[in-house]
């Protein structure tokens, strides 16, 4: 592996400089564009905080080499600040590929993650707060961007796979929510998720690889017989009915075993595949959709909404690099490098 791009490396300006040209065929090409959209939106609020205006902003060069346009910025209206944008692809006619823009977007809609500094951290954190509650569905935040996920996909005048999702850290739990609205709703949108939070014990972080398996068998008896209870007592399965539906949803889900935040996710589908191996495969699909803390706290009694961080299907992408600092592993930055030792496994739910 070459030497790291110093943090005055144009990759720290505007995104993936070596990408001159965008398959979107390319799932590579995806994810770096999809990142450098996200990092727009970080950018975008950065301007916000230091005044940064006009040929002083420094969000548009995110987006520009691209061909997109930014159409709109999506502020909280609890303290003005930027948490998500629309772009549109306008690619010049000239450099219009019909073969490649048939596989394009229309529009991506992007939604940033915490920052911890200035006037954003305090309504941030509190979002935070709710993701940990599984409550971030009823927050105005998240009403406003499924408000404007809404309006774009009308906007595609019945092409809603040319709109796009994405998200990092609490802006990836805000696409979730978003993409499995829609997907209830008969919608698939293509989703992009780096470094969303799976709010479990951190058992991935467990070196000892026959302990790790020891508790997560353990714990997927445990998840069944609590549901299997609750369920029975509440008078059927409709959360299991809900959790199937979103099964022909796959998502983007970006991870780096560093990270603390998302790692888990590693661990929820490996575990999968390990219970049908030893014969288990029933009880692994209950635990699967279920989490004894939420069931406990009557998660999905209304509606048989399954916890936001459990996914029935996935295209999982491990970042098996190495990461020196929480800061590099949990980072947006990462996902737009040319040099990443990628792992890819694609993990449907039967």
């Amino acid at each position: 592996m070459g030497k790291m791009p110093s943090q005055k490396d144009l990759f720290e300006v505007s995104g993936p400089t070596h990408l001159t040209y965008v398959n979107w065929n390319c799932p590579h090409h995806q994810r770096s564009v999809m990142a450098s959209l996200v990092q727009g939106v970080y950018v975008m609020e950065r301007d916000r905080q230091w005044n940064r205006h006009g040929h002083d902003a420094r969000a548009p060069a995110w987006w520009r080499s691209f061909h997109f346009e930014m159409r709109e910025a999506l502020v909280d209206a609890a303290d003005s600040s930027v948490f998500g944008a629309v772009y549109a692809f306008q690619p010049p006619w000239h450099l219009l590929d019909p073969a490649a823009a048939a596989s394009a977007p229309h529009y991506v809609v992007a939604f940033r993650g915490t920052i911890t500094k200035k006037a954003s951290a305090s309504r941030d954190l509190k979002l935070d707060l709710q993701l940990v509650r599984n409550g971030l569905d009823g927050t105005s935040r998240f009403r406003a961007a499924m408000q404007t996920i809404h309006g774009v996909v009308a906007a595609a005048a019945g092409q809603p796979h040319r709109v796009w999702l994405a998200g990092h850290s609490l802006g990836s739990a805000i696409a979730t929510l978003g993409a499995k609205a829609m997907a209830r709703a008969g919608v698939a949108l293509p989703t992009f998720l780096f470094n969303a939070p799976f709010p479990s014990a951190p058992v991935e972080k467990i070196g000892d690889r026959r302990v790790k398996q020891g508790i997560r068998i353990a714990s997927s008896f445990v998840t069944a017989g609590v549901a299997a209870v609750l369920h029975q007592g509440r008078g059927g399965g409709g959360s299991c009915d809900a959790f199937a539906m979103l099964a022909r949803w796959m998502p983007n889900v970006f991870v780096n075993p560093g990270d603390p935040i998302s790692a888990e996710y590693v661990g929820y589908f490996d575990h999968r595949k390990k219970m049908e191996d030893i014969g288990a495969g029933a009880v692994g699909r209950v635990a699967t959709r279920n989490s004894v803390k939420d069931l406990l706290l009557g998660v999905g009694r209304a509606g048989g909404c399954e916890p936001l961080h459990l996914f029935p299907s996935a295209v999982l992408t491990v970042n098996r690099g190495p990461s020196p600092d929480f800061k590099a592993a949990h980072g947006i930055r990462q996902w737009w490098r040319p040099d990443l030792a990628l792992e890819c496994r694609t993990h449907l739910y039967y």
